[in-house]
Formats: structure tokens, sequence, C-alpha cells
């Protein structure tokens, strides 16, 4: 049966349901995937006897499947509606889940993460904001910002609840429940609290021919390519921080101990930026969003090259930008396309991102390696450096399509 979606204004009556149901299976999913072996990657090498880098290198193959059917994911979410595609990374995220936790061998491990990063490509931010684009049309921006603020919360609440696990019943129960909870809490809040929405068909009537776009407006596919380098450009940064941070406090002189602690600023600043731009209300376009992130992300990430001597205020700057681009992320492209095609642009923008992100962590590690914590540094100033460079590009060509705020 094809239930028929609510009138746009009792669908809009009822966001709050949708943002909170998202933001819990945002947390659950980003804790059970992208920030599992933050925590269990240690256990799992000392029980098995795998190598630590194989290990890592199971988040990186789940990358690469993410990355791989992201287009799949938001032709069918643009086509279908995001309850069906959301119903299916909770399975996906469990079976997957369940399959780490009974992997007798390293090669059953990393086919157990293809099908961990099938469900991340179905289920975490990408598919969540294609989802609310579809539901909500321009009205989205608004949707998207507040779950952005509910995702900042994965990791504060799953790395310490996977420690207790891994304390109390190893990795393999740790992921065994968190199977569970994928099934007895995220597949539910998917199918009943997520709208269903009739198929959506595309067409081109025949005696309608395709007009050409005005000569004064820039070409859709020069600002997608330029969106799409900031995105990825930001996902390689973002990952290289994550993976490396503490690595890059050691070899400052900071303890262990110290860099953890450090390491804990980034959440809340992301969380404290994203507050400050829910505050907003919409008033300004994404674009300024999008460039206060880059701003932010270069100044922590240079403050943090030069030796800065108060670091804690590199991460925070380094935090703030990380928060606010993932509501960039989600609001800019919504601003500067349009809702029609939204996810399916949303599944584009997010292959090459996270292909790099796959590879991102082995190649930092290399020249973490060969040249030092400084160079490594460098090298993201540089990069973030050019993503400020591409975003000033992002003004001159989106002028046009700037003017007034997403609602």
């Amino acid at each position: 049966m094809t239930t028929t979606a609510p009138a746009p204004d009792a669908l809009w009556r009822s966001r709050h349901r949708v943002i909170c149901a998202l933001g819990v299976t945002q947390i659950l999913s980003w804790g059970t995937t992208y920030y599992l072996l933050a925590v269990l990657a240690k256990p799992i090498a000392a029980a098995t006897g795998w190598g630590y880098g194989w290990v890592i290198g199971g988040l990186s193959l789940g990358l690469l499947a993410s990355g791989l059917v992201s287009i799949r994911v938001g032709r069918l979410i643009d086509d279908r509606g995001g309850r069906p595609v959301l119903a299916a990374s909770s399975v996906l995220i469990a079976v997957g889940l369940a399959a780490l936790a009974m992997a007798p061998s390293l090669p059953v491990y990393l086919l157990a993460w293809l099908v961990l990063g099938t469900g991340m490509g179905a289920g975490l931010y990408d598919a969540a904001f294609s989802t609310l684009g579809r539901l909500y049309g321009a009205r989205g921006r608004s949707a998207i910002t507040s779950l952005t603020l509910w995702g900042g919360f994965a990791s504060s609440v799953c790395w310490p609840l996977s420690a207790f696990l891994v304390d109390s019943v190893g990795w393999r129960g740790a992921c065994l429940i968190y199977a569970a909870v994928q099934i007895a809490v995220c597949l539910p809040l998917h199918l009943f609290a997520i709208p269903a929405e009739a198929p959506r068909e595309r067409f081109v009537p025949a005696d309608e021919p395709a007009s050409p776009r005005p000569r004064a407006a820039p070409p859709r596919t020069r600002l997608v390519v330029l969106l799409s380098a900031i995105i990825t450009t930001m996902g390689i940064v973002a990952v290289t921080w994550s993976v490396h941070l503490i690595a890059f406090l050691e070899a400052q002189g900071i303890t262990v101990a110290a860099a953890v602690t450090l390491g804990a600023l980034v959440g809340p600043a992301q969380v404290g930026a994203r507050v400050i731009e829910m505050l907003g209300r919409g008033r300004h376009h994404p674009i300024w969003t999008a460039t206060a992130a880059v701003l932010l992300v270069a100044t922590g990430i240079t403050l943090l090259w030069v030796v800065f001597p108060i670091p804690a205020l590199a991460l925070v700057a380094y935090g703030a930008g990380s928060g606010i681009f993932s509501i960039a992320r989600g609001t800019l492209p919504l601003a500067l396309f349009g809702p029609d095609g939204y996810a399916r642009l949303m599944g584009r923008l997010a292959t090459p991102t996270l292909i790099a992100q796959a590879i991102a962590p082995s190649a930092t590690a290399l020249l973490l390696e060969t040249a030092g914590a400084s160079v490594t540094l460098g090298t993201l100033v540089a990069l973030a450096t050019l993503n400020i460079l591409a975003v000033m590009v992002l003004w001159v060509l989106a002028r046009p399509r700037s003017a007034g705020a997403t609602t």
C-alpha cells in the first residue's frame, strides 16, 4: 500500500517528532559505526591477534563502501522517501555488527565492515539530510540544523557506553548488544516516526523541450564540482584530525592524558557552535556558515601547527568550525539548488568525500611516519587554506543565488 504524505503544513508541524527520532538514531548509528573503533580497536587487536592497522582498516573499508552506495541511496530517497532507506540502514548496521561479533577470522571481520559501510551510507548524515530535504523542501534548513545538534552527542554518549560494555561483556558482546539496539530502537523509530511519502516519478513532457539555462546563471555543474571539492577537502582534514590528533599533541610534548583531555574539548565546541547557528534562525544564507566554518578550521589547525602556547584555543576553534560545517554541508546545497533532486545531489556529493576519507587515514599515517607531525599539520593547513579560497570562488559563482536566507 502507498500512504499519501500529509499536507505540507501538517507535515511541518510534526517535524519535532521526526527530528527527535532521527536525532536518537543518528547518535546510535554514528556511535556504533564511525566511532566504534575509537574504543574497540585495541581490545579487538589484543583479543584476536589481528594487526591493529588491519583492525582500523575495517573502518576504511566501511567508508569506501559507504561512498560507493551513496549515489544509489540519494536516488532511492529522492524517488521513494527516506523511511524505507533509513529502516534498511538499521537492518544492515545490525547485520554488520552481528557479523563483527561472530567473525572467526580477519577476512570475515573485513567483510562485516563492508556490510556496516553500506548501512552507514544509507543511514548517517547524508541520508538523514536527504530525508529532511525531501520531507520539508526549502523549509528543511532549520530541521537539518537541529539534527546536527543531536548528532554532536554521538561520541559523548557512545564512547563511555562502549568502554563500559567492553569491560562488562567484551568487544564481541558489545557488538551484539549494539546490533540488538539497532533492531529494537533504531528500526522502529525509522519505521513509525518518519512519515511515508508517495513515490515520485520524474519525466519531461514531450511537448515541453528543455529550455537552455540563461547565460547569466552560473552552470550547475561548475557549482556542484566546486561544492564537492570543498566538502571532500573538509572531509580529508576532519578524518585526519580525528585519527591523528593525539599524535600531533604528543609530538609537541603533551602527555597522552593531557592530549585526551584536550581532545575532549572538540565535541562541546562543535555543539556550542551549532547552538549559536541554530539561534540565528536561518536569517543568513548558508554560504556565511560555510565561510565561518572553513575560517575557523583553518585557524585551529594553524594555531596547532605554529605551537600556539594555548593549544585548547586551537582545538576549540577547530571544533567550532567542524561543528557548523556539518550544518553547511546539508543546508548549502539546498539553498543553492533548491529541494528538487536534493537527495540525489547529496548522494553525489557524499561519494568522493567518503572515498577520500577511506584513503586519508592511511596516507596521512605514512606522511606522519616519514615526515613528522609538523609537515603533516602543515599539509592540513595548506588544504584548509585552499578551502578558504574555494569558498571565496563559490561566493562569486553563487552570487545570483545567494541573496536572502533559506527558511
